[in-house]
């Protein structure tokens, strides 16, 4: 008897170990459906649509700084040069029109769309309307609490804050906008709008995730990076 019993044992272990993976896989596969089943995919398809609908003509726009490329989008289009930019931007303008009703409805159905909700990188769209809308100072904290709990990378919030602050005339945190515009001394210039506290912007941009110094993305932007003091620009 004693002998049969040890012959079991083996046998039990095998099944136990069996069970324990078929159980975990179950909660592995049911964690996966459930986190799958929280993504709103209309709204995601929705939301990736309106970040489509962003870009459409600020990428020509950009290209229109090229001579070149200017004269072959005037002719493309049959659009005068000297008309060119402006008609764009109404056809853009129309674009952002559209896209903020939308995103104030979806804002008033769920709050901010985030990562949780529409999962990445269709989390970002909202901020994009928002952050080329005039509805900033309505939606920064919004914006803030969605980067606080991870919803939408921190950069992007830290973005919205320099605009906003350069739109109230105040010294920018990051770095981030650039601007052309007169300066006391009576030059033209396009500049890093001025930064509180400069000299540790870099130690801010690592924190908040950006991959760029100041000094980089002033060059990426076609800026040669120099610190402008608010007292210097013609507010």
């Amino acid at each position: 008897m004693g002998h049969s019993i040890l012959r079991k044992v083996p046998i039990f272990s095998k099944m136990k170990l069996l069970f324990s993976h078929l159980l975990l896989l179950t909660l592995l596969n049911t964690h996966t459906a459930f986190s799958q089943a929280r993504i709103n995919i209309t709204l995601k398809r929705q939301l990736d649509s309106v970040m489509i609908l962003d870009q459409q003509y600020r990428g020509i726009l950009t290209e229109m700084s090229d001579p070149l490329k200017r004269d072959s989008i005037s002719r493309a289009l049959s659009i005068p040069q000297k008309e060119l930019e402006s008609r764009i931007w109404k056809l853009q303008s129309e674009i952002d029109s559209s896209n903020l009703i939308f995103i104030e409805h979806v804002f008033r159905q769920y709050g901010y769309p985030g990562k949780s909700l529409v999962g990445s990188p269709s989390n970002e769209s909202a901020w994009y309307v928002i952050q080329h809308s005039d509805k900033i100072e309505k939606y920064i904290d919004l914006i803030y609490e969605a980067g606080q709990k991870k919803e939408l990378p921190f950069r992007l919030v830290a973005m919205m804050e320099d605009r906003y602050l350069v739109n109230q005339g105040k010294e920018q945190v990051y770095g981030t906008q650039v601007t052309c515009r007169l300066l006391k001394n009576g030059k033209n210039e396009c500049f890093v709008w001025p930064i509180k506290d400069a000299e540790k912007v870099n130690e801010r941009r690592k924190k908040a995730g950006f991959d760029q110094t100041v000094e980089q993305n002033a060059k990426r932007l076609g800026v040669i990076y120099r610190v402008v003091k608010l007292s210097e620009v013609k507010l």
